[in-house]
Formats: C-alpha cells, sequence, structure tokens
C-alpha cells in the first residue's frame, strides 16, 4: 500500500541499527530491572553523547517521561511553567499533575511555541502569594510542538533566568535529535551547559520500538527516581528491550543521521507547498514538521485521496510531520495530491 501517513512521526517503524541491537540483545538470559550489560552500555553512551556523567532511566513512553521527569522536580503546591501549545498541556491526559499530586500547569504564550525570560518572570511575579501555587519549574519542548528550535542562546538565557527565579528547568525532547541537527549544536551546549537540569530524550520518533529516556544532568534530582518509575509502571523487567536499541541508534550518529533526514524531507515539502497558491506556511520549517493552511475543501479532498495527517489549528490547517523512514517519491506525491486538490497550477519562485 503506498505510504500516506504523515499525521506522525509515531507511525514510522523501527529502524534498521536499532532494530539489530534489539535482536543482538535477544540472546541468552541476563539480570532483570536494569542490572544487565546492554543497560549499562547504553547508560555509558549517553554520558558520551552529553559529555558529562548524568543519571539515565528508560521509560516506555514520553509521557511518563515528562510526567515523572516533573515529578522529581514539584511538589503538589508547585506550579509547572510551560507554553500554552506545549505537549504536556495538551497531550499528556493531566500525566503532570497526577504524578506530582496537584502541580498546576502555568501557561504563557510566546511565538512559534517558545518560552522568553520575559514571559516567565512575569508569570512568577503574578505567582507570589501563598494562595497561589508556587513556581518550580519550567518545561520546554526542543523542537516546539509547531516545529521550531530554540537557539542556544535562547536556552543559555532561559537557562540563566531559571536559575535567577530558582526554577528547575526540564526539557521534554520528543524530537531533540531533529533540533540537535537543525542547530549543528552539540547537545551538551543545549542541555546540562545552558542550565538544563533534566531531559526527556525521546527514542520513539526517531526510530527506536517504545523507548524513551529521563537523564538527570542535576544528578541530585534523580534521587529515588528508580522508585517512581517502579511504582508508575515504568522499571521495565526486561530492561534490556528498552536500552539495547539506543545503543544501535547513538551509535556512528546514527541518530543524527535519520534525524538529519527527517529533516530534510520536511524542508523539500514545505518549500514546495510554500510554492503553491493558496498554501501559506504557518510556522518556519525548522525541524521535521511543516504547518500550512490552505482552503478546507482542499484539506477535506487531501484526507479522501488518503492522506493522514493532523489539523491542529483549525479545519483549514495541516501538520505534516516527516520520520526517518519518508521517502522523496512519498513527498513527490503528496505535493501532487495538495497541487490537484487545490486545483491550481505550481510555481517556481524561491521564498524570501
Amino acid at each position: 500500500m503506498p505510504h500516506t501517513e504523515f499525521a506522525s512521526d509515531n507511525t514510522a517503524g523501527i529502524s534498521p541499527e536499532a532494530m539489530v541491537a534489539l535482536m543482538a540483545a535477544n540472546n541468552g538470559t541476563t539480570a532483570s530491572y536494569g542490572n544487565d550489560e546492554w543497560t549499562q552500555r547504553a547508560r555509558d553512551a549517553m554520558r558520551k553523547v552529553f559529555e558529562t556523567e548524568c543519571e539515565v532511566f528508560f521509560v516506555f513512553n514520553g509521557t511518563a517521561a515528562n510526567s515523572l521527569a516533573l515529578a522529581a522536580l514539584c511538589q503538589s503546591y508547585h506550579g509547572i511553567i510551560c507554553h500554552k501549545l506545549a505537549h504536556v498541556e495538551s497531550d499528556e491526559c493531566g500525566g503532570p499533575a497526577f504524578f506530582t499530586h496537584g502541580a498546576k500547569l502555568l501557561l504563557v504564550d510566546g511565538a512559534d511555541g517558545k518560552l522568553d525570560p520575559g514571559g516567565i518572570d512575569k508569570l512568577v511575579a503574578a505567582h507570589t502569594d501563598i494562595h497561589a501555587p508556587k513556581p518550580r519549574a519550567v518545561t520546554l519542548a526542543q523542537s516546539t510542538e509547531v516545529g521550531a528550535v530554540y537557539t542556544p542562546e535562547e536556552i543559555q538565557a532561559l537557562g540563566e533566568a531559571c536559575r535567577d527565579m530558582d526554577l528547575a528547568l526540564h526539557i521534554d525532547g520528543a524530537r531533540f535529535a531533529n533540533a540537535v541537527v537543525s542547530l549543528n549544536a552539540q547537545p551538551a551546549d543545549i542541555t546540562w551547559r545552558a542550565g538544563v537540569d533534566v531531559l526527556s530524550f525521546g527514542g520513539t520518533k526517531m526510530g527506536l520500538p517504545n523507548s524513551e529516556a529521563v537523564i538527570f544532568f542535576n544528578r541530585e534530582l534523580a534521587r529515588d527516581f528508580v522508585y517512581r518509575c517502579k511504582q508508575a509502571g515504568q522499571l521495565a523487567s526486561k530492561m534490556r528491550f528498552l536500552a539495547a536499541p539506543w545503543l544501535g541508534a547513538l551509535e556512528n550518529n546514527n541518530w543524527l543521521r535519520r534525524a538529519g533526514h527527517a529533516n530534510a524531507m520536511a524542508r523539500r515539502l514545505g518549500f514546495a507547498l510554500w510554492r503553491l497558491p493558496g498554501v501559506e506556511l504557518l510556522f518556519p520549517v525548522q525541524s521535521n514538521a511543516v504547518f500550512v493552511s490552505m482552503p478546507e475543501p482542499a484539506v477535506a479532498a487531501l484526507r479522501e485521496r488518503g492522506w493522514s495527517f493532523l489539523s491542529p489549528l483549525g479545519v483549514n490547517s495541516a501538520r505534516f510531520v516527516c520520520s526517518w523512514a519518508t521517502q522523496p517519491e512519498q513527498i513527490e506525491r503528496l505535493i501532487a495530491d495538495v497541487s490537484a486538490c487545490l486545483g491550481t497550477p505550481d510555481t517556481n519562485t524561491e521564498p524570501a
């Protein structure tokens, strides 16, 4: 069946290198609950990538990674500052509040799904009364919910602001790999060197079967975190099968190569759609997601042709997400069908 799935990078299969590592781990018996060679090697590989000693935990999915990480930072009476479009706000079913036993999400606006120090400062200043939740943590998405990336300078500024306001800084890095490639940055420079305390490092979206990593750069915050994982049903008995695919992904920078391919496919798609009359790019294409607006009948007609995508910003919008497995011919088919649904000719102009 032709590939028509652009709703999420979750829909892609397991990357070949992750599968090879997974199959290699499926040999014989070994200790359980993370006390095995594969898990230790994966943790050491993470420390090498981030150029620092850090505490690394593997969980099954992003909601658990984010919610448990924030629970390690907050008490029930605390507030967690996030963008109003944040995944923790709109797509995690109250997970942060559940695992913190009541911490409230405090929403801030900002261009391209980004937080900025001024917005955080204003919110903190408005929550000094004993009757309001006490701001304790900031969580940002890298890349953001609309596909933008924070520059190293922006992360550094946020890290400094958080330190000044005694706030912990967490990154929801479901698409962290895409951001690293987009920025051509060292992972350490946009995490702990910039003041980030905890990272939820997304594996599933970059080609792993079902594994996310929670990385504590502030190691003191990781105290007893394994108990949180156990209580939440996130401590895998056969942990090697969550950990081993990371070895395949991190080896030879496969994770960056795969993310780079996804980003390149998104840029190709975004530029081609931008050239079509009736289509407007809603946000810069900086990672692996393309957000556009086009007439509602064209959106409906595209779905009738079998294409799967989301419309998170209204019925006349479309979000197309590329993955490590997206191929150029799939992009070309999608472009041709969008053009046909619009009923308008292509153009050959360059973007400003």
